[in-house]
């Protein structure tokens, strides 16, 4: 480390700016003479994304940062942009790129019919509305993106962020199809709208019982499929797939189809999730 110490501080800043936010810090610990260098203005605008200014123009409530590390920092913290139809946030340990689009903001089958789906506040979500599924027989949200609006050559994945109400019924009784398409690359894959021990108890209620004989013989077996997971928001959430940026801007198409003519109703969407992935 003795070279390094040698060295002016901005060349040390642009040696670090070929790190990771999380080296500069651990490269903070190991010597004191790299503070400086590793708390330039260099340094930290070579972690924001080049388009900083214009997410900062599209914030719904201004961000307070006296430096470009702090502002990165401000960054890592999830805030509404858009008038509050998405949430963006950069990775803390890569500084890459992650965004929430609002369920307002997808493509919702019947989503504007009251009979069947109603957008109410929920004081546990980010944004204004989410949306709570009264019944339908098909049950379908979709959502594109471009990816340009992420870091290139990263790896994402796409995850439905929802929760299921108390009232819930049907939403176990086939696994919906979830896609992830990109240019010519098309990932499918199944999932379950509720948890793998809400779905047994449930499958051994009389309503669901000769279902269940049904779903043994349908392709794919327990592996193939998913189930939601909890997150650290208090929230659930089925990913969809995964797909790598590159470095052309092209569109991304996500969906989740459930169309097994059952009624179902219960499901709370708060929306879709887009974030790198960690390897």
């Amino acid at each position: 480390m003795s070279n390094i110490d040698t060295l002016p501080d901005d060349c040390v800043s642009t040696i670090l700016s070929f790190t990771s936010p999380a080296d500069v810090s651990r490269f903070c610990s190991v010597s004191s003479s790299l503070r400086s260098p590793a708390l330039s203005d260099l340094l930290w605008l070579s972690f924001l994304p080049s388009d900083y200014p214009d997410i900062l123009s599209r914030a719904v409530t201004p961000l307070d940062f006296s430096s470009k590390r702090d502002l990165f920092h401000a960054l890592t913290r999830p805030f509404l942009i858009d008038g509050g139809s998405k949430s963006f946030q950069l990775d803390r340990s890569s500084g890459k790129k992650s965004y929430i689009i609002s369920a307002r903001e997808l493509s919702v089958t019947w989503g504007n019919d009251p009979m069947l789906w109603s957008w109410t506040p929920m004081p546990e979500s980010r944004f204004s509305v989410v949306a709570h599924l009264r019944t339908v027989s098909w049950l379908e949200v979709k959502c594109s993106v471009r990816t340009g609006i992420l870091t290139p050559n990263t790896w994402y994945g796409a995850y439905l962020i929802m929760k299921v109400s108390h009232r819930a019924y049907g939403l176990d009784s086939a696994a919906s199809e979830v896609t992830v398409e990109v240019g010519n690359v098309v990932r499918k894959g199944k999932s379950y709208l509720c948890s793998r021990c809400e779905r047994e108890q449930k499958m051994e209620t009389l309503f669901y019982g000769n279902r269940r004989e049904m779903l043994r013989g349908s392709p794919g077996t327990e592996e193939d499929q998913k189930f939601p997971s909890t997150r650290e928001d208090g929230w659930m959430e089925i990913e969809l797939g995964e797909f790598d940026s590159g470095e052309e801007d092209q569109e991304v198409k996500m969906s989740m189809m459930e169309a097994g003519y059952q009624l179902k109703a219960g499901l709370i969407l708060e929306g879709i999730q887009i974030r790198p992935k960690q390897v």
